[in-house]
């Protein structure tokens, strides 16, 4: 198997990573079809407890 001749240098191992996280961004929000606010895909909305349609959460109230 080949086997490296030297070790990395921090920097470039540093430089990988940080290019690596510049690929993933905020994540994608969508409006909630009930209350309208935002929330992830494929999520129970955290405001109105509302998935699919269906009620799954009891949200309180403030």
């Amino acid at each position: 198997m080949a086997v490296p001749k030297k070790k990395p240098s921090r920097h470039r191992t540093h430089q990988r990573r940080t290019a690596w996280a510049k690929k993933f961004k905020l994540p994608h929000l969508f409006n909630c079809p009930e209350c309208g606010k935002l929330k992830m895909p494929h999520r129970v909305c955290p405001h109105c407890g509302q998935y699919r349609g269906e009620k799954v959460l009891s949200v309180k109230r403030k």
